[in-house]
């Protein structure tokens, strides 16, 4: 447990953020598919890139740490092979989804399996998309662990929901274009994080492969290989909210080296920041938040989901109630995020209604609380900042940030003008 004391102020504050866990995921796997050494710059070191990193050594592909978040990889297709034992993926979505599609091109089967968290976490959907193709894959409960018989991608025609997750497109896209035949993915339903699946593309692009926009989806093009790069990845935004929410409640936070030109859709949080009555400063090369009174808002936050925890937490020091909408995906998260979230305001003494998609959250006095973070990085950091910003914020697990960020407490706590040691 570690219980956050609350932040005197104002601060006047930088805050330096790791690389981006999406980035960083998905130029290990296009770097992989790379004929060449490519150099990734800036990659985040977390629990979620470590599994990444060990699943495609496990599937032959040589990856070396070459200094301070930079890596060497040695890619091409020609290096894939089955592997000796299942592949360990822990709680990370990106690394279970993103090397179930990897695998089919794969000559032999390949085991992904998880924690326990994990094994509760749907892909079904992925699964279903990769029978279309001609894989075979074995997954009893539509859950990890999962099988996939690989060694051809047929391409062609597939259908797939676009309401669940997004990582189920964004793995299908990259791997594609080592299909046999072009490769159309047709979207049912509205498409879940496009800004995620928009960063996919430009990735792809910038390796060396097309993706164009269809009227119904996707249409992948064909290519022998991908070509390697020297990728700079930038600083993530997701995690980005949380410096930002801390400026938000009353301080001043600048985030160096994240900027106006982020990749990363995420960066659009800083838009419901604004309409709250944070001072939005947007620079090249940098972002700088400065806070005020805040006032609760009505925010659909479809595009953005991963900072639904963000503005949950803030909404309490806000005047007037906050409405959160259209994210019932975060439902198959790390945990269900909606339960937890309504679990943990109520806990704090907030007035909370829940829906299938959506939370509302009236203010009142908080209480000193307890917060279960389910094991969910984004609960832990989230609330954290609430911490922060009120002293009324314990929270059970802090070590779950380590997924993503392992740092975090340790740069909160470099917010402090007297030493705190988390």
């Amino acid at each position: 447990m570690l219980s956050i004391p609350r932040l005197p102020g104002p601060a006047s504050l930088q805050w330096r953020v790791p690389g981006s866990k999406s980035i960083t995921n998905r130029a290990l796997v296009l770097a992989a598919l790379a004929e060449g050494t490519s150099v990734i710059e800036g990659a985040l070191e977390s629990d979620d890139t470590r599994w990444m990193r060990e699943g495609l050594g496990a599937l032959g592909i040589a990856i070396e740490s070459a200094g301070t978040e930079r890596l060497l990889v040695h890619g091409g297709r020609r290096h894939l092979r089955p592997p000796a034992q299942p592949l360990f993926v822990g709680n990370s979505g990106t690394t279970v989804r993103f090397l179930a599609a990897l695998a089919a091109l794969v000559p032999g089967p390949v085991t992904l399996v998880g924690d326990a968290a994990m094994a509760r976490r749907p892909i079904a959907d992925l699964v279903a998309a990769l029978t279309q193709l001609g894989l075979r894959v074995d997954c009893a409960s539509g859950c990890p662990p999962l099988t996939i018989h690989g060694g051809r991608l047929a391409g062609g025609r597939v259908r797939l929901r676009g309401d669940r997750s997004s990582q189920y497109l964004s793995a299908l896209l990259m791997a594609g274009a080592f299909a046999e035949q072009e490769l159309e993915i047709v979207i049912e339903g509205e498409l879940v994080s496009r800004p995620f699946v928009a960063m996919t593309c430009r990735m792809v692009s910038d390796f060396g492969g097309r993706i164009e926009e269809t009227g119904e989806g996707f249409r992948v093009r064909r290519s022998a290989a991908y070509r390697p790069l020297v990728y700079r990845v930038e600083p993530d935004a997701t995690a980005a909210s949380y410096p930002f929410a801390l400026a938000a409640g009353g301080h001043q936070v600048t985030v160096p080296d994240l900027g106006a030109r982020s990749l990363q859709g995420d960066y659009a949080f800083l838009e419901v920041l604004e309409r709250m009555g944070a001072r939005v400063e947007r620079a090249p090369q940098r972002t700088r938040v400065q806070g005020g009174p805040l006032r609760g808002v009505d925010a659909d936050l479809h595009d953005i989901s991963d900072t639904v925890m963000t503005l949950a937490a803030l909404a309490p020091l806000a005047e007037g109630v906050t409405c959160i909408r259209r994210v019932g995906n975060i439902r198959i998260k790390e945990c269900d995020r909606l339960r937890a979230l309504s679990e943990a305001l109520g806990a704090l003494g907030q007035g909370v209604d829940e829906g299938p998609d959506w939370l509302r959250i009236e203010p009142r006095p908080l209480r000193p609380a307890l917060i279960r973070c389910h094991g969910d990085h984004r609960m832990a950091m989230a609330f954290g900042i609430l911490g922060a910003l009120s002293g009324a914020v314990t929270v059970d697990d802090p070590a779950c940030v380590a997924k993503t960020y392992p740092g975090f407490w340790r740069d909160l706590a470099r917010c402090y003008p007297e030493p705190w040691a988390p």
